[in-house]
């Protein structure tokens, strides 16, 4: 079957999209929070241990996120004066609820990302995935006190079905397809797609390509470069998408600081959330369909 989901829109006919204050370039920093069963194999760094139950090599490398790489992320968010989007598991609210109290004292933005980054919705039947769904906002809306308005599925996943259930609870927007530059319209009522990457994404520089922090430093300066050059004429959204446990890795951490400060001090950007571009984008092209 075809995409039902959405419709071909090239950005060449599009409307001009105005950023506030007449920004080029709106850039959020997509921060992965999550938490790892210990009896499934995720994420590796090591591949010839990874079916192992339990399997301490990958599972203490996942955890060394929650443990120290966030403390070190959140000090240059801080010196940025960068709220992160936070992807949020929801068993982290059990698990590190002082990750929670931190990102509530910076006002971070709250974004559902599953329950944990084990568990994936795939031949859950509507009626199981909606109760999954149901179950996970309520859960980060009692710890965050804020209920999210985004979604992005435990390693980009969905259903046929997810879209339009997130839509029944009141979400407004995916981050799931890596497809455009820019926020578009589903073909759900009232939900949006806002631009995320799976290639300007540690796990697949770091993890995946094995590149260095340098040359991490120059693809994300070069994202920017390209971007602000194509919304000369209409805006453009970056995300820097990051999981702790890798670029918060002490040998990687300078670079994130530097490509931060690249941004940071350049004019025309907004810095800003993926709640926000949604909302944004939403009113500056009619609210709700």
């Amino acid at each position: 079957m075809d995409v039902q989901l959405f419709d071909y829109s090239p950005i060449v006919e599009r409307e001009p999209l105005r950023w506030p204050a007449g920004a080029r370039v709106a850039f959020y920093v997509g921060l992965n929070v999550e938490h790892y069963r210990i009896d499934r194999p995720s994420t590796s760094i090591f591949p010839g241990t990874a079916g192992l139950v339990p399997d301490p090599l990958n599972y203490g490398w996942r955890d060394y996120g929650a443990r120290v790489g966030i403390w070190r992320l959140t000090e240059s968010l801080d010196r940025y004066e960068m709220r992160a989007s936070v992807l949020l598991n929801s068993d982290v609210c059990t698990h590190y609820p002082q990750i929670i109290d931190a990102g509530r004292a910076r006002d971070w933005a709250w974004v559902a990302h599953g329950r944990d980054n084990s568990t994936f919705q795939a031949g859950m039947s509507r009626e199981e995935e909606r109760a999954y769904l149901v179950e996970i906002v309520d859960t980060i809306e009692k710890a965050t006190g804020r209920r999210p308005r985004g979604w992005l599925g435990p390693a980009l996943t969905e259903t046929f079905e997810t879209p339009a259930l997130l839509a029944e609870l009141g979400l407004r927007y995916v981050l799931d397809w890596c497809n455009d530059d820019q926020p578009f319209r589903l073909n759900v009522p009232g939900m949006l797609s806002v631009p995320y990457s799976i290639e300007l994404n540690d796990v697949t520089l770091f993890a995946g390509r094995n590149l260095s922090g340098p040359e991490f430093l120059r693809i994300v300066q070069d994202q920017f470069d390209q971007l602000y050059v194509d919304s000369a004429d209409s805006g453009r959204v970056m995300a820097l998408c990051l999981h702790p446990f890798i670029v918060g890795q002490p040998f990687r951490h300078r670079y994130l600081d530097q490509a931060l400060e690249y941004i940071a001090n350049r004019p025309g950007v907004w810095l800003t959330t993926s709640d926000e571009i949604a909302e944004h984008y939403d009113g500056a092209t009619g609210g709700a369909s």
